[in-house]
């Protein structure tokens, strides 16, 4: 990675000029490894009916479809996350986004449910490194260029995501459209093509820190027990979330046994793998990560229940499915661009909460028998949060973590946004049952509407928000 070389005669009463800027030959595998995830988890939303049709499976056996993948990806993105502060991104990036490729021909050569959900959880695990990878790559820039908030660069990581979700449905329905599900896995082989191509050719090859530690340094950096009870606790914890029921009580019981565990281990280790004792003395970070947890609840919840029920309660094909979803995407995608130029958080997140809370409201006056423009209209209300939303907590996790764990600090944002998704995702198949009809989306909007009011108090009662880039 090379600086821009200054030209000679250049006045030192120009010190913009002198200053290097942000590599922008990074962003395009930034970009691309990025959106892995949000692709692989929006694209499914409009396959699910599909694929209960022609494995016959109902909806709430092809939730595990969507359950998977978060699993995966709740669990590893804290782990890769952690990996990249130590080696750097490029190696994790890499071994990553190749998982992605795998991941896509067992999904598209799938024979059954079973094997359908294992290439979800490969690929959970193969989407881990691009976030925090990027991440990374951005603090890094900010620390060699001498600019401390790279605004510009971390809206365009937003801009991408959210493009990327939202389009997501529409992408999938004409997929299916063309080439039937299978499609949907197949189109992650040439997108991890594309990322190891660019991930080889662009990202820079020095370690986490700027040299290669050594081995010893290293396992003892891991800290390979505080993950394997991090993994336990998260495990049970999901695992009930998926399928809630009394008879499942000991699930709880492992999560608090576990949870216990990795506390007193972290708080013992030399060098943890979440240093609580940080963590914990960082109010405003945990409030991002409460905060990200519900407000995935509602925006998964209408990601996965509204595409359903547009598609069997009301009756349109996974294409049209994903066309009535066009007018988000075109309100977030500009609401994302034209917010990303203020650095202020908490008026994007009481907005975002609004939005949401009037989205749902909403939900609940549709029936079967609606007129088109009232899907339009829910769709364009979701919009608005869907473009604050994601790019305040982004900025907020980039601001309020320690700049030595950034990484695992931005992975840890997407576990608690998976959390949410999880939930989510157990709520759509209790709601729906073995049918996404009316009722069962009715049923799911009150749910969403509890997490966006809890969303709008905790964001209301947080002064700290306020700090975050209320100077330009």
């Amino acid at each position: 990675m090379t600086e821009p070389a200054t030209a000679a005669g250049t006045s030192d009463k120009n010190p913009q000029a002198q200053q290097p800027r942000f590599n922008r030959r990074l962003l395009p595998p930034m970009m691309l490894g990025s959106v892995l995830n949000p692709i692989n988890s929006t694209i499914i939303s409009v396959a699910l009916i599909p694929i209960g049709d022609a494995l016959g499976a109902p909806p709430s056996k092809t939730a595990w479809l969507v359950s998977a993948l978060y699993l995966a990806t709740s669990l590893g993105q804290p782990v890769v996350g952690r990996l990249i502060d130590i080696f750097g991104p490029r190696r994790l990036f890499l071994i990553s986004t190749g998982i992605v490729g795998l991941a896509g021909v067992l999904g598209t050569l799938a024979p059954n449910l079973g094997v359908l959900i294992a290439a979800r959880v490969l690929l959970g695990f193969g989407t881990c490194g691009g976030y925090p990878a990027a991440m990374a790559l951005v603090r890094s820039e900010a620390k060699r260029t001498g600019r401390d908030s790279p605004g510009g660069v971390l809206t365009a990581l937003a801009v991408a995501n959210q493009t990327i979700a939202v389009i997501g449905p529409l992408l999938g329905g004409l997929l299916i459209a063309v080439g039937g599900w299978r499609a949907t896995f197949a189109l992650n082989i040439p997108l991890a093509v594309a990322a190891v191509a660019l991930g080889w050719w662009r990202l820079p090859k020095s370690g986490g820190r700027g040299e290669s530690p050594q081995r010893g340094r290293v396992a003892a950096q891991l800290d390979l027990p505080g993950m394997a009870l991090f993994a336990v606790t998260l495990t049970s914890l999901l695992l009930f979330l998926m399928n809630l029921h009394p008879r499942d009580w000991y699930l709880l019981v492992i999560t608090l046994l576990a949870g216990s565990a990795f506390a007193l281990r972290e708080s013992r280790a030399a060098t943890p793998f979440i240093d609580l004792r940080v963590l914990a003395g960082n109010t405003p970070l945990l409030a991002t990560y409460g905060r990200a947890l519900v407000a995935y609840v509602v925006a998964y919840s209408f990601l996965y229940g509204f595409s359903q029920w547009t598609e069997k309660g009301y009756g349109l094909s996974p294409f049209r499915a994903g066309l009535v979803q066009i007018p988000m995407f075109l309100l977030a995608i500009g609401v994302s661009i034209w917010s990303g130029r203020r650095k202020g958080v908490r008026s994007k997140l009481l907005v975002g909460a609004l939005g949401q809370i009037a989205a749902c409201l909403i939900l609940l006056t549709l029936s079967g028998s609606s007129p088109l423009w009232g899907l339009l209209l829910v769709a364009l209300v979701f919009g608005v949060p869907q473009g604050l939303n994601n790019l305040a907590l982004q900025n907020s996790v980039y601001f309020q973590a320690d700049p030595e764990r950034t990484a695992s600090s931005a992975g840890l944002l997407r576990t608690f946004a998976y959390l949410g998704s999880m939930v989510a995702s157990s709520a759509s198949a209790a709601s729906f049952g073995k049918r996404a009809d009316t009722s069962g989306m009715h049923e799911l909007s009150w749910i969403m509407l509890g997490a966006g009011a809890v969303f709008l108090v905790m964001t209301l009662f947080d002064r700290s928000l306020g700090r975050i880039g209320t100077s330009d």
